[in-house]
């Protein structure tokens, strides 16, 4: 598998599309966790150029500021969307994550998919729609090394 990002909002999906690439034997990285997210919350650039130098396949899953600065070194920057219903009713029910729980944060993830989604989809190669099922998102990403960018699949 090429060099792929997994990116969207809260409760799109990320971390469980994540697992099932894992679970495939895909090698991924979650930058919410061990250190690759620095206080700023940007991504720790001089470690994410050195894992993307490193590493000619794996599947990276995030949502920073600054990860534009990295998308000419994926092969594709994967948005993975769905509407703010659906994304609001997952980060109240996950358990692996308290992201989501309050009021305040519940408003900051519809202000994000007003101001900052729109500027996801532009800088992504491929849209999936993160109510499809888990394994058939797996596919869709397994399904991307060589395909043609540009591409949206709902």
């Amino acid at each position: 598998m090429p060099r792929i990002l997994i990116t969207g909002m809260s409760g799109a999906g990320k971390s469980t599309l994540l697992a099932e690439l894992e679970g495939r034997g895909h090698f991924t990285l979650d930058t919410d966790y061990d250190g690759w997210e620095l206080p700023d919350r940007t991504w720790d650039e001089p470690r994410m150029d050195a894992l993307l130098a490193g590493h000619a396949d794996v599947v990276v899953s995030g949502t920073v500021e600054n990860q534009g600065r990295f998308y000419d070194r994926f092969d594709d920057v994967v948005l993975l969307s769905a509407p703010l219903p659906v994304l609001l009713e997952r980060v109240s029910n996950r358990t692996d994550n308290p992201y989501g729980k309050s009021a305040e944060q519940r408003a900051e993830i519809a202000k994000y998919v007003e101001t900052v989604e729109p500027l996801l989809r532009r800088g992504a190669s491929v849209e999936l729609d993160g109510r499809l099922p888990v394994a058939e998102l797996a596919d869709a990403v397994e399904g991307l090394a060589g395909a043609p960018t540009g591409r949206t699949a709902t």
